[in-house]
């Protein structure tokens, strides 16, 4: 292995390390499960999966407690949005420039994967702060009572996955063909993956008609991101093979990155 190359082996050492952390004990096992069964604040919206309507609270202090709730998970949802949207049109913008810069800038290369596993370590921990170490749930309960969380670390998993894959084809040490296809099918498979994404609420004391407008609004964003990313995944495997039009479908795949990158950014709950 050259010298060159040494700096980099580090990378997916990181990753592994912040990958055991996560799936400490202590974070699927958590110290405050215990505290949680005893706090009502917990069981009032449990989960809040899919599109079930929470029920109206009567006490004033509850209703203020879970309009709060509901401001801040939104303020938080958008924003894991909107980050990976930046990710992705980073991550866009480098693939689309790098056989101009890669002559005078190899280490480049790299580059773009790296915005994948960012994206990837984010989600991973930061994307449901109702789990270990932000809130009290643990992990073993977000992966097997909530639907949601579930998806989002499967999310993850599949961003670091690929992140590790393209990392190591731009070292050179992964040269297998099979490879090249890693990214179409985690595509499409992410991409499937939107098509049955649940989206809890936690808007305590909404009118019935308004709940039903911003989750029809969700669900509507959500199938343009799969569209995206099942554009992606078509343009990225078309690119592979040798064709008249495989220069095309290599300019078009970032292409799709960045639109899907800009709904992210446009996203609003």
């Amino acid at each position: 292995m050259s010298l060159s190359a040494r700096p980099w082996c580090s990378r997916p050492a990181i990753a592994a390390a912040l990958l055991v952390l996560a799936f400490s004990p202590a974070a699927f096992f958590g110290p405050a499960a215990a505290a949680q069964e005893h706090d009502p604040s917990m069981h009032e919206h449990a989960t809040h999966e899919g599109m079930n309507m929470p029920t109206t609270p009567t006490d004033p202090a509850t209703l203020a407690r879970l309009q709060a709730k509901h401001v801040a998970d939104k303020k938080e949802s958008e924003f894991n949005h909107h980050l990976a949207g930046v990710f992705v049109i980073l991550a866009a913008l480098f693939i689309l420039t790098e056989s101009f810069v890669r002559p005078r800038f190899p280490f480049l290369r790299y580059v773009w994967p790296l915005c994948f596993l960012g994206a990837g370590i984010f989600l991973l921990v930061f994307s449901d702060t109702e789990l270990w170490p932000f809130g009290p749930r643990s992990w073993w309960w977000g992966l097997t009572q909530n639907r949601e969380d579930l998806q989002h670390k499967t999310f993850a998993v599949l961003l670091l996955a690929l992140a590790y894959i393209e990392i190591q084809r731009a070292r050179g040490v992964l040269t297998a063909a099979w490879s090249a296809w890693v990214f179409p099918v985690l595509a499409f498979f992410g991409s499937g993956l939107l098509f049955f994404h649940e989206h809890r609420s936690s808007m305590g004391g909404a009118d019935h008609m308004a709940h039903m407008a911003i989750m029809q609004r969700i669900q509507s964003e959500h199938l343009t991101f799969s569209i995206s990313g099942i554009a992606i995944g078509l343009f990225k495997g078309f690119s592979e093979v040798r064709s008249r039009w495989q220069t095309l479908f290599a300019r078009l795949w970032p292409i799709a990155m960045i639109v899907l990158g800009i709904l992210l950014l446009l996203y609003v709950e």
